[in-house]
């Protein structure tokens, strides 16, 4: 517990700094300050940017402490390329499409409520969530690049919100713009389907994360009137308020907002929140609220749904330390990955369904959408995995890696990373998936609701600004703290200047072709005289690494799925250099899941490979490619394909094509298999070729 409070006593002590409170233009226009605000600084002169996306300093549960927003820096290599791209493409194309009306309106949407322009509403309940999300993306790239440019567009965005936002506090244009057309039944919270905990969630999120990049309190005080008004609407619960409490980003939002502003009030609120479940009267699984949650004993319904909850739980325990939170959460992360998640990291197999699916009280049955199946259900040609889903995933883990330092958590951020997230973007950052199925062919065997090719708008546009945002602060995942430790939690070519809790200050440089090869240098560019740790992150899926000091003798490392820490006096100038193997994988599944009986998926490193068919001889489709069991594949890095990544090369069977069309079955027919070149690409690629099909999973050849 001193550690502890030494580190309450820092952020206290930061309240009486420069940017302590509120300016007087904020307390004039958005009404009273939080109790007290934790002050943004860094290292460096900016006086900004220390702070991180999940502000863990003074939870009473923490195991690591996150760094800054501009602490690490990508420098080359894999996550460099992407977070360019989010730079130059996706986040000026994102602004173009959220200011614009082609396709919907989102900040437009604001812009009329404010009185700036006509108009009506248009665009689904939830685009101002979406666009929160775009708010929050912005200011953390702001924070990494310091565009001025992009600044001023985000305080000219946060002025109309200010604008737009009622006297007591309430903030939600859907509603708002319905009101004045006279529609009488656009009374606020009468509607869960409205999505205003949604909205009112990713506000307090993009607020504390614009605050902690820009040290302005313009967005955060509106964020406040937002949650000061919630807890006077709820202040009285009722089972039909209740039922608000859908797709909860407000848990998370509520949390970090306590986080920010030390009001305790915000804390209170967001319990209350998870205790008003039990209110709600025929409940569903899909909203994750059939039954008490101490009841539940799988994940079920909605995957958004329960993954945001389940991050929120998470949060709450860690400010809180109920052990009852925990054990929820605990045992929902274990039915998840060891029944429930795809090899890619994507979740919610279906589509719709029921559940419990096949429960023999009928009474107790629901239906679900973009949803959780039961154990085992993970179906590839119509795999939903909903790109938000499997970022929710990664929200998730790295909430309970904070809460424990258990490297099984990273395992599966970097899972989700590099193959289901990036995979609902195209090269070019301006096309999205919406879905992330493990197969596709064509035709399919039934007409689906989304694209199987990557479009600039969906109805549905949480996924597209929810991948700016993971982008945009990737490298704040990369590594942790604690008192005389550096850990690092993701490997790439990054640059990282701490001050750890202790008061050591270290600045890295990490050198590496990750995830294309696992050779990983640390260099050691400042430190103080006191010893400390760089505790390495070994993958659960790696097997013999090793780690040597200054070209010392090589020291094989703890075993995988573990942090293997490296303890001593170092100098600037020392190094440190890690190896990881990554020979290629052939994973099967268990014989569970009936669709993967008798086939075969590859991984190497954490990468998860397809098969798509531009890479297939002619005349030959992806369902006619049998895998021996022996087979040999090679690694090699291909420069000019698909902005350059490593592929899989080796020799595979094809076998005759034969006419389907009008069977269900047939008599058996000898595979008369040939010889053919096989080549995987990375999951997170395909379809960056135009239309094609695609399969992660590959059958195998008789032996």
């Amino acid at each position: 517990m001193k550690e502890k409070a030494v580190k309450k006593g820092k952020k206290d002590k930061a309240l009486t700094g420069s940017i302590g409170g509120f300016l007087l233009g904020c307390l004039v226009a958005c009404g009273p300050a939080p109790a007290g605000l934790a002050a943004a600084g860094s290292p460096d002169a900016s006086g900004v940017g220390l702070l991180p996306v999940t502000d863990v300093a003074a939870s009473p549960m923490d195991k690591v402490q996150p760094i800054g927003l501009n602490s690490a820096h990508w420098t080359d290599g894999f996550w460099k390329e992407r977070f360019e791209l989010c730079r130059t493409q996706m986040i000026p194309s994102m602004e173009r499409l959220m200011e614009g009306t082609n396709y919907s309106q989102f900040f437009r949407n604001f812009e009329i409520v404010a009185g700036d322009v006509s108009g009506k509403s248009r665009g689904a309940t939830f685009n101002d969530g979406d666009f929160y999300k775009f708010i929050e993306a912005a200011s953390a790239m702001e924070a990494a690049t310091r565009d001025p440019v992009l600044k001023s567009n985000l305080d000219r965005m946060i002025a109309v919100m200010g604008r737009a936002q009622q006297r007591d506090g309430y903030l939600d244009t859907w509603v708002q713009l319905h009101q004045r057309r006279g529609d009488t039944n656009a009374i606020p919270f009468s509607n869960p389907e409205n999505f205003e905990m949604y909205n009112a969630g990713q506000l307090m999120t993009a607020a504390c994360i614009n605050y902690r990049s820009t040290g302005e309190t313009n967005l955060l005080a509106i964020a406040c009137r937002v949650a000061d008004h919630l807890a006077a609407v709820f202040a009285n619960p009722t089972p039909r308020l209740a039922e608000n409490l859908i797709c909860p980003s407000h848990y998370m939002g509520l949390v970090e907002l306590y986080r920010t502003t030390h009001d305790p009030r915000y804390l209170n609120l967001a319990r209350q929140f998870l205790a008003m479940r039990d209110l709600v009267q025929d409940g569903t699984a899909d909203n994750q609220d059939q039954m008490p949650l101490d009841k539940q004993t799988e994940a079920e319904g909605h995957a958004v749904r329960a993954n945001y909850l389940y991050a929120g739980m998470s949060d709450l325990y860690l400010e809180t330390g109920d052990k009852g939170l925990w054990q929820v959460v605990e045992r929902m992360w274990t039915n998840v990955v060891e029944c429930k998640m795809y090899i890619t990291g994507g979740c919610g197999a279906l589509y719709d369904g029921a559940a419990p699916d096949g429960g023999r009280d009928q009474k107790k049955i629901t239906r679900i959408h973009q949803a959780y199946g039961r154990d085992f259900q993970l179906p590839n040609i119509t795999a939903h995995n909903e790109t938000c889903a499997n970022i929710g995933n990664a929200l998730w883990n790295w909430r309970m890696f904070l809460a424990t330092g258990e490297a099984r958590h990273m395992d599966v951020v970097e899972l989700e990373l590099y193959n289901s997230v990036l995979s609902g973007v195209s090269l070019d950052g301006t096309n999205f998936f919406y879905t992330n199925p493990l197969r596709v062919t064509d035709p399919l065997p039934t007409t689906l609701r989304w694209p199987r090719t990557r479009v600039p708008f969906l109805s549905s546009f949480c996924c597209p600004p929810n991948l700016l945002r993971t982008i945009s602060e990737s490298a704040a995942y990369a590594y942790g703290m604690t008192p005389g430790m550096v850990w690092v939690n993701l490997y790439g070519g990054s640059a990282v200047s701490l001050i750890l809790p202790d008061g050591n200050h270290v600045r890295l440089v990490q050198q590496t072709d990750y995830p294309w090869n696992g050779r990983v240098r640390i260099l050691i560019q400042e430190c103080g005289k006191d010893p400390f740790a760089l505790n390495l992150r070994i993958p659960g899926w790696a097997k013999g690494a090793s780690v040597r000091v200054n070209d010392g003798p090589p020291d094989v490392s703890s075993a995988s799925g573990t942090y293997h820490a490296v303890r001593r006096m170092w100098h600037p100038g020392d190094f440190l250099d890690l190896d990881i193997p990554m020979p290629v994988r052939m994973i099967q599944a268990n014989p569970l899941v009936e669709e993967d009986i008798n086939q075969v998926a590859f991984q190497r490193g954490p990468v998860v490979y397809c098969l798509e068919s531009p890479d297939l001889p002619p005349k030959i489709r992806v369902q006619n490619v049998l895998v021996p069991p022996d087979i040999s594949l090679a690694a090699r890095y291909d420069r000019q394909l698909l902005d350059g990544v490593v592929v899989l090369e080796g020799k595979a069977l094809a076998q005759n094509q034969l006419n389907w069309s009008g069977t269900l079955y047939r008599d058996f027919q000898g595979d008369n298999l040939e010889s053919m070149n096989l080549r995987l690409i990375p999951y997170s690629v395909w379809q960056n070729r135009g239309p094609s099909e695609m399969s992660v999973w590959l059958p195998l050849a008789a032996r």
